[in-house]
């Protein structure tokens, strides 16, 4: 009885670690957008967190002020990223059931 259980409890493993896996191929093909300034920096990043494009307004740049274009490209970046790791945790909390798997994402 035990040996059947233990049986069903690998396949079930094997399952869920097939879904992750299918999943985290997925991310690499979602994208997830954030802005700074309004709109006039755009960064896109995708489910894995690697940084995509980024796109900048030609009315921000100003060679007088470049801190604050640099601002906004790492505000933008780094919001663009967050929300790509945020999406992709989101999607493994639906085969986890909400397990917190150290090393998942």
């Amino acid at each position: 009885m035990l040996k059947g259980g233990m049986g069903n409890l690998m396949k079930q493993a094997r399952q869920m670690q097939d879904k992750m896996a299918k999943i985290q191929e997925e991310m690499a093909g979602r994208t997830v957008e954030a802005a700074a300034g309004g709109g006039m920096v755009k960064a896109k990043a995708n489910g894995v967190g690697d940084l995509v494009s980024v796109s900048i307004e030609k009315e921000v740049v100003d060679p007088e002020d470049v801190e604050m274009l640099e601002d906004l490209v790492r505000a933008a970046c780094n919001e663009a990223i967050k929300k790509g790791r945020d999406l992709a945790a989101e999607e493994m909390k639906k085969i986890t059931g909400g397990m917190n798997i150290p090393g998942l994402m």
